[in-house]
């Protein structure tokens, strides 16, 4: 039995390809599961015609993400983060904040695209992949810039803070009118 496979089944074929199997194999599993088609001129004519739209559409699909990938190169990222004394950095720089960075510039990317391979930890040029289609991958230019932390000597915090001077409330005042 020829048949026409509709999606790619292993150890069989790809999804366009024409094959030979058995019948009952062809009648029992693959027609019924809607995985192959009988390969006649008609379902071949038919079949063809829907592979060309496809292309088609995914052709287009490519050229918007390839002008969308075009966009991302052009822009730098800048990230400051706070370091402590030995330049360790507190946390590292997530997909989230680079894909807040990019909103800001006018790039809007889900940040399940953007691909950190490993924890950005230190200050430094990064290129970090943004996998936008299955052919299509763009690569964000990130700057991650280290700001010191400002810690404040213990003198200065431990003092209290100004008090203002002490009113006596409303309530006293009326208690000692009512004894009187």
């Amino acid at each position: 039995m020829k048949l026409l496979l509709k999606e790619d089944v292993d150890g069989l074929g790809f999804c366009g390809d024409e094959v030979e199997v058995k019948d009952g194999y062809g009648r029992n599993f693959l027609i019924p599961r809607g995985k192959a088609l009988l390969a006649t001129p008609n379902n071949l004519k038919a079949f063809n015609h829907q592979k060309l739209v496809v292309q088609s559409k995914v052709k287009k699909v490519i050229a918007t993400v390839q002008a969308i990938a075009d966009e991302i190169a052009k822009v730098t990222c800048t990230v400051k983060k706070k370091v402590g004394d030995t330049g360790k950095m507190f946390g590292s720089v997530t997909a989230q904040e680079i894909s807040d960075l990019l909103k800001g510039q006018g790039v809007d990317i889900d940040r399940r695209k953007i691909q950190i391979a490993e924890p950005i930890k230190k200050a430094g040029e990064y290129k970090v992949p943004v996998k936008l289609h299955s052919e299509v991958t763009a690569q964000i230019n990130l700057v991650v810039e280290a700001e010191q932390e400002v810690v404040a000597p213990a003198e200065e915090s431990a003092a209290p803070a100004e008090e203002p001077a002490e009113e006596p409330a409303p309530e006293v005042e009326q208690e000692e009118e009512a004894k009187e």
